[in-house]
């Protein structure tokens, strides 16, 4: 199996620069460790204990701090548990997990057990919403309501994807800094994130399998209350497509799709919390 981090010192790299912006992180916040069947994995929580739990996944190639402008919001009305998924560019364990069999769902359900947790809602995006889904139809019971932003999964991948993204990267630096604005739907990223994704992309093995679809039988398992929101830029996902098939099969699900936003949809926490709340 493949594991997250080219080198052992790129993976310094890169929980360095992690461990600086948890540290500039003002709000106060809790940083959790927990054993799991697959290895250690780091939780990022915030929020009273008492109030509901809320799951977030971040996507492939990203770890839990791309949350951290929208966890205090969250954390008025949630226990908030941000968790690095395995494999990626984070602070758990680093072997990539299979995306054929149920090696990530019984993951997060490991996750939800060190936790204490019998019923969460989920957020999660790219990748990270396709495993919210994925445990979804596994653990329905386990679920309370489920947010999918820019899901893989649903709607196909967009194969020119991986020959625009070869074509920037051997254009240097500026040629990445081109890739990541069309991946953020052509809107500028802040300037500490953006330095922090082109490290990851330095150091970081990315995953090159195709993501699976999900059957249509999978899908209308989604029966809790369930909110889609994509973007009509994305340059990885067929937005409008992956919209039709979920709107089609679950006549209950919020559709959301939001032309001019890309496939970095960080910009619908308001939405997302009216949903959730």
């Amino acid at each position: 199996m493949q594991v997250a981090f080219k080198s052992e010192e790129g993976k310094n790299e890169i929980l360095k620069y992690y461990e600086s912006l948890l540290k500039n992180w003002s709000f106060p916040h809790e940083e959790i460790n927990v054993n799991t069947g697959y290895g250690k994995t780091f939780i990022i929580a915030t929020g009273k204990e008492k109030l509901p739990p809320l799951i977030l996944l971040h996507g492939s190639g990203m770890n839990s701090v791309m949350w951290i402008n929208e966890m205090e919001k969250y954390s008025y009305n949630y226990r908030v548990y941000a968790v690095d998924m395995p494999g990626e560019p984070g602070k758990s364990n680093e072997t990539q997990l299979p995306l054929e069999g149920d090696d990530f769902s019984s993951w997060l359900n490991d996750v939800f057990e060190a936790l204490s947790i019998e019923k969460a809602s989920i957020v999660g995006i790219s990748l990270g919403a396709w495993l919210g889904a994925k445990f979804s139809i596994k653990y329905p019971q386990k679920v309370n309501k489920l947010v999918l932003l820019c899901p893989a999964g649903i709607g196909p991948q967009k194969k020119s994807f991986i020959f625009k993204s070869i074509f920037y990267m051997l254009l240097g630096e500026k040629g990445i800094d081109k890739l990541y604005y069309k991946i953020n739907g052509n809107k500028l990223i802040p300037q500490v994130m953006l330095n922090y994704q082109k490290l990851i992309a330095k150091h970081f093995n990315f995953r090159k399998e195709t993501i699976p679809l999900f059957s249509d039988d999978e899908l209308i398992k989604l029966t809790m209350p369930i909110a889609l929101f994509v973007g009509g830029k994305d340059v990885m996902l067929h937005s409008e497509k992956t919209a039709k098939r979920l709107e089609a099969l679950l006549g209950h699900a919020n559709i959301n799709l939001i032309p001019d936003e890309g496939h970095s949809l960080v910009n619908q926490g308001d939405e997302i919390r009216e949903f959730l709340n």
